[in-house]
């Protein structure tokens, strides 16, 4: 008699019915989220390496020294890559929010221990253009995020305008390398410039591009570890390190400064508890899954992996930009760029980026959409979508160019969805209309949000699950036209629902 409810084949055959349907995480359709090396020795390494510490708990490096052995690995090949020198210290996380969540902690400890007493919120300046990670660091350890408008047309942010921001009550500048939104490689040396002088912690954010850019085979502007004045820097190992999810690296010049992003007690009656990170109790499969996967391929194989992006992504920029219609946002740097309609050329000859990637969705390619958003100074960033190239899309290079073609060609000259005017009329079969969704703003409840969710056609009712509908076009320019509050609200209700069980 078996011991198990489900025989183990059963499970796993209802397991894979179920990954069926995900997006593919190989083969290089999907341009987002997943980073696929092309090699399926990689993937197997890592999953032996992940196998065989797996009843490992990281928590206790003292009590399972492989975690020590493989973390002072990681740490010291990321030092090395990115510019690091012996004065730099690190940890490794559970991926890029953590480490820039315990950057934030950091340096916000550091500056109330500079200022004992005071009654002052610290100041995180960062480009609008910053990962969202911020936007959570700062509403979990209660900074007051100043974010500071960059140029409409080319995504750039000029390090005079975040000069202007400094003073005494800023813990923490953060820069990127490159940003997400539109692969900018933020000044860093500029900025370190003004920061460092007035003794203001630096950041630099590279979790999408570090182990990229630290390989990238073109000359590139001081942007690591390197640049004096720069206090610390993340880099995520389960991007350009090829490593399983979730694993990152963040480095912090100074010991005495890394060790604020620790806790510790012994005010219990249990064991000493010291957290390098945010987690206690941790799995150990990816960190030794990013160890194997960068013993195994050192600098010549990452160099390697890195000109297989860099060309892909050079085709790629310069197909998109020989389309008519659509343009290259700025001057994207590294293995990601954003496209935007060019708005250069006559209407009825543009191509709209958002029905561009819907339609090159139905064809099997995941290309990421990105809302329009209106900056504090009143400019207005442009909707976008997101591309992030990865060794693999060499490789299907052909086929990938030829949908995208096939896709701008079906869509060019149809208007880009207007939020405004969606709002309006879903407004009107909404009983109240506008008074109700205003007065629905404050407070929402769980019940009236998974209904608005049905009436703008991503959930079937209050009670059932949903997700987003074939085309995200509309659903982005709802996004747009909606306050940001109550958006927000309503994606958590979106997500909350998805998990929920069904019975």
């Amino acid at each position: 008699m078996s011991r198990f409810r489900r025989e183990a084949s059963d499970i796993l055959a209802e397991l894979e019915q179920l990954r069926a349907v995900d997006a593919p995480t190989h083969g290089g359709r999907v341009l987002s989220y997943v980073y696929d090396s092309g090699m399926p020795e990689l993937d197997e390494l890592a999953a032996q390496a992940a196998r065989l510490v797996q009843p490992v708990n990281g928590l206790d490096p003292t009590t399972f020294t492989s975690v020590a052995t493989m973390e002072a690995g990681l740490v010291g090949f990321a030092r090395r890559v990115l510019g690091g020198d012996a004065d730099v210290v690190g940890s490794v996380t559970s991926g890029g929010t953590e480490s820039c969540l315990l950057a934030v902690k950091s340096a916000r400890d550091a500056w109330r221990a500079a200022r004992a007493g005071t009654p002052r919120v610290p100041r995180l300046v960062a480009p609008v253009t910053v990962h969202a990670a911020f936007h959570k660091a700062a509403e979990y350890f209660g900074l007051a995020l100043d974010l500071v408008p960059v140029d409409p047309i080319t995504g750039a942010v000029a390090a005079s305008d975040i000069e202007e921001r400094l003073g005494d009550d800023v813990a923490l500048v953060v820069v990127s390398a490159p940003s997400y939104p539109f692969a900018g490689l933020d000044p860093v040396a500029d900025v370190a410039a003004v920061t460092s002088p007035r003794g203001i912690a630096l950041h630099v954010d590279a979790c999408i591009g570090g182990f990229a850019l630290a390989f990238w085979p073109d000359p590139l502007p001081a942007w690591d570890l390197r640049v004096p004045g720069v206090t610390s820097l993340s880099a995520d190992l389960h991007k350009y390190g090829y490593a399983p999810k979730g694993v990152s690296v963040l480095l912090t010049r100074g010991r005495d400064r890394q060790r604020r992003q620790y806790f510790a007690t012994t005010a219990w009656p249990g064991y000493p508890v010291v957290n390098p990170t945010l987690t206690g109790s941790k799995p150990a499969g990816p960190l030794a899954a990013a160890w194997a996967i960068t013993e195994a391929l050192g600098d010549d194989g990452f160099a390697r992996l890195t000109s297989q992006v860099a060309r892909a992504t050079a085709a790629l920029r310069e197909l998109v930009d020989g389309i008519e219609g659509l343009h290259v946002v700025g001057s994207p740097t590294g293995p990601l760029f954003a496209v935007a309609v060019d708005d250069g050329v006559p209407a009825d000859r543009r191509v709209d980026p958002h029905h561009w990637a819907d339609v090159a969705r139905v064809a099997g390619w995941h290309l990421q959409l990105q809302p329009a958003l209106t900056q504090s100074d009143g400019t207005r960033l442009p909707h976008t979508t997101h591309l992030t190239v990865t060794p693999v899309t060499e490789a299907v290079l052909p086929d990938l160019s030829a949908a995208l073609v096939a896709a701008a060609d079906a869509v060019r000259g149809e208007p880009p969805v207007d939020g405004a005017a969606l709002l309006t009329g879903l407004l009107a079969t909404l009983p109240g209309g506008a008074d109700a969704l205003a007065g629905a703003s404050v407070g929402l409840d769980s019940d009236t949000a998974a209904g608005l969710l049905g009436a703008f056609g991503l959930l079937g009712g209050s009670d059932a699950a949903g997700a987003l509908p074939e085309r995200q076009a509309p659903v982005l320019a709802l996004v747009a036209a909606l306050p940001a509050p109550f958006t927000e609200r309503l994606l958590i209700e979106l997500l909350a629902r998805v998990v929920e069980p069904r019975d």
